[in-house]
């Protein structure tokens, strides 16, 4: 049986604190306080202890914040449809200090699965609703 535990901390960033959940296999939530759906998928029972991956998600946000690009990326493990888990992985995929359109994950998608067209406004859906904002880079994806 998989452990299901989920471990939380708080990293005091410059633009204020984020709460950072984690299980077993990786980081599962990154959210600033206050932000839309904050927190909204943690389970009831969460333990407040930094784990190893909390610690490499800790030390992955020092480095963002002082301006250089994380050499790394601490153990994710988002949960979402595989619609929403395809979108993910391309933003992923944006260079740091680069911007992509919705339109254009839109049309790497559908070329990924073999189809004609794929609606933007659903990538966008997937974007909105990304729960490890920042290392998932969301923050890189523009209208047009």
């Amino acid at each position: 049986m998989k452990d299901k535990t989920v471990y939380t901390c708080t990293y005091k960033s410059k633009l204020g604190d984020i709460l950072l959940a984690a299980d077993a296999i990786g980081l599962t939530g990154l959210w600033f306080e206050g932000q839309k759906y904050f927190a909204n998928t943690l389970p009831d029972g969460v333990i407040s202890q930094e784990t190893l991956i909390l610690t490499e998600a800790k030390r992955w946000l020092d480095i963002y914040f002082s301006g250089k690009e994380p050499d790394f990326i601490p153990p994710l493990h988002p949960t979402g449809s595989a619609f929403r888990q395809a979108v993910w992985q391309i933003l992923l995929q944006i260079p740091y200090g680069q911007t992509t359109t919705y339109g254009e994950i839109a049309k790497k998608l559908a070329k990924m699965q073999n189809a004609s067209h794929m609606s933007a406004q659903a990538v966008g859906g997937a974007v909105g609703h990304n729960e490890i904002s920042i290392i998932i880079p969301c923050h890189r994806v523009v209208g047009t």
